[in-house]
């Protein structure tokens, strides 16, 4: 197995998601609902896999009138991780965040949120002045407008953190397709790989048909 000498490791790095809730969704333009929340759960399982640490924000979500949970697809992959509620849309600005974040001993932040030109952009640009190597997962967020979205994309470039996809979150993690942990994250990637999910299940078939021997990796 060869070293990973990406930017982002398994072990060097942690998770934040912020405000991932239906009622916040709803008030964001992704290119599709269904993609954002396949993408999201995509990113969260495989942080989970692969024991990155990983810290949940919701605004809003008790307290008041109503009720704004967390996705039910990421609450099913942390049953055990405890969101932590605020009022405030910097959820950087919350004690317990910082603290969740700063417990997981992790310099590099891999963040996604709803909004990308609010909640997520105040959150990325409070993590940058405390000195925190940001990547923003662009593909798990969504801005209030699509326009808003490469608004806050542009800014938050500007500012110094990085953009990034689930899927190059995941190859920067994994990129020794024969170790053990690329394997682990083979059924997150064929569930929620799009044209990289067709080409796991086809080589999948071909295996299971007989057609090409098993690599010794995944015996």
């Amino acid at each position: 197995m060869s070293e990973n000498q990406n930017e982002l490791t398994i072990e060097n790095s942690a998770v934040v998601l912020i405000d991932h809730q239906p009622a916040v969704a709803l008030m964001t333009a992704p290119r599709s609902q269904t993609e954002l929340i396949s993408n999201v759960t995509a990113l969260a399982k495989a942080a989970a896999i692969l024991d990155v640490p990983t810290v949940l924000t919701t605004v809003g979500a008790t307290g008041g009138p109503l009720v704004d949970p967390i996705f039910k697809e990421l609450s099913e992959v942390f049953p055990d991780v405890e969101p932590i509620d605020r009022v405030s849309t910097n959820a950087w600005s919350d004690p317990k965040l910082r603290a969740a974040v700063e417990a997981t001993g992790r310099r590099k932040l891999v963040m996604a949120g709803l909004s990308t030109d609010v909640c997520l952009a105040q959150a990325v640009l409070g993590a940058l002045r405390n000195g925190y190597d940001v990547y923003f997962v662009t593909d798990c967020s969504a801005g209030v407008s699509p326009e808003a979205h490469e608004d806050a994309k542009t800014r938050l470039s500007m500012a110094g953190a990085k953009p990034i996809n689930w899927a190059a979150v995941v190859s920067e993690w994994t990129p020794d397709y024969t170790s053990p942990e690329r394997v682990s994250v083979t059924d997150v990637l064929a569930r929620h790989g799009g044209t990289a999910a067709h080409y796991t299940d086809y080589f999948v078939a071909q295996i299971s048909a007989g057609v090409v021997k098993t690599p010794d990796f995944l015996q």
